[in-house]
């Protein structure tokens, strides 16, 4: 019998992926200054953890089932780590294209995030 459940909600993956490899760049640039370990630890976790730790339904292949909330939960840490990261260690002009290019992701993402937050897995 095929299964009739909805096909899960896309946000726009360009934007998002943007974001994350922004997140990538700035964070460990902000750390850099105060730690070479912790700045490379922080792209291992960035990278890391969303890559480890997916909800079922959402991606192809789940490495580690986790519930929805976990998902948006590691975006959301991206989103911050890297506007944090980015007003801390570059120039304002670019923080603030940082800042907009989260808010484009937030805006692209919200139909995926509700399905992530009710989605009962």
């Amino acid at each position: 019998m095929p299964d009739l459940a909805p096909e899960p909600p896309r946000g726009v993956p360009p934007v998002r992926f943007l974001m994350e490899i922004v997140a990538w760049v700035a964070v460990p640039w902000a750390l850099v200054p105060v730690s070479i370990p912790l700045a490379v630890l922080s792209v291992v976790v960035l990278i890391g953890l969303p890559t480890v730790f997916q909800t079922p339904d959402d991606k192809p292949r789940v490495m580690v089932a986790v519930p929805g909330y976990v998902t948006v939960g590691l975006l959301i840490l991206q989103l911050a780590s890297g506007i944090t990261a980015a007003w801390l260690a570059w120039w304002p002009l670019a923080a603030v294209g940082v800042s907009l290019l989260a808010a484009a992701t937030v805006v692209t993402e919200l139909r995926r995030w509700r399905w992530l937050l009710t989605e009962k897995s």
